[in-house]
């Protein structure tokens, strides 16, 4: 199965991911890739950007991979702001949809307290994007297509 998690940034889609995932299954979460490329010190968010690219491109060699295997084994990928084909693709290899979002007042406040400024910007585009996506009943819960 494929699960895409999504949700703004300091949401907890990693943290959901430890909770549900098995050491048996396949996780994609680009901050984990970007950690594992980045030399000792390296910060766990607000990447270098030259590492940051080559992450991105690790990250969707996995995605390709990994979609092939999501029958043999559990998929999490970590997709924060999915566009309208990437969810369409998602759709089409029968992914099941999770939303993290804990709310915007306590996003704003994690950014502040975790992350750069500029993530501020990425969650104001999910929260406006975010008609687009299915609108669960409570933070957390998932949706089959």
């Amino acid at each position: 199965m494929l699960y895409v998690v999504t949700g703004p940034p300091a949401a907890g889609k990693s943290s959901w991911i430890q909770a549900h995932a098995t050491a048996r299954d396949i996780v994609i979460d680009l901050d984990l890739i970007t950690r594992a490329l980045s030399g000792p010190g390296a910060p766990a968010w607000n990447q270098d950007p030259t590492i940051l690219r080559v992450a991105h491109k690790a990250r969707y060699a996995a995605m390709h991979e990994a979609f092939e295997l999501r029958d043999q084994v559990d998929v999490y990928l970590i997709h924060t702001l999915p566009n309208p084909k990437a969810m369409a693709k998602y759709k089409r290899l029968d992914a099941k949809l999770v939303v993290v979002d804990p709310g915007e007042q306590i996003i704003t406040q994690r950014i502040e307290a975790m992350r750069s400024p500029e993530m501020k910007a990425v969650a104001t585009k999910w929260y406006r994007q975010r008609a687009r996506l299915p609108r669960p009943a409570m933070p957390q819960t998932s949706r089959d297509w």
